[in-house]
């Protein structure tokens, strides 16, 4: 699966910059989204290839977001990674847990997301 669209969900506007960058440089619409309402819309308005998930965020985090976009059977065969600053062992196997296919930790390693998105297909 060749991944074209990807929603980016984080409420950091510095990460937002620089993950819209790094994934149109390779070719790819992005869509940003800074809280789970947005999340939802951006999802209801265009289902994307891909979402890259924050973790720490106001409101819903993106553990409990990633648990409902997967229970939800419309974007149930979305994939999710987590890109996230939650580092412990704990926190990735809990947002695995949740529905992810994979996490990273910030700062994003370009090449670690490429391969991440690349062992999706």
């Amino acid at each position: 699966m060749a991944v074209q669209k990807v929603l980016v969900v984080d409420d950091s506007k510095t990460e937002l910059m620089f993950l819209t960058d790094l994934l149109q440089k390779k070719g790819m619409q992005v869509r940003c989204a800074e809280n789970a309402d947005e999340a939802f819309r951006c999802l209801a308005e265009e289902k994307p290839d891909l979402i890259l998930m924050d973790v720490v965020m106001p409101g819903q985090n993106g553990f409990q977001l990633t648990r409902a976009i997967t229970r939800d059977p419309q974007y149930a065969d979305v994939p999710i990674i987590m890109c996230t600053s939650k580092s412990q062992e704990t926190d990735r196997v809990w947002g695995l847990r949740q529905g992810a296919r994979a996490y990273i930790t910030k700062p994003v390693d370009p090449a670690e997301l490429q391969a991440k998105i690349d062992a999706l297909g």
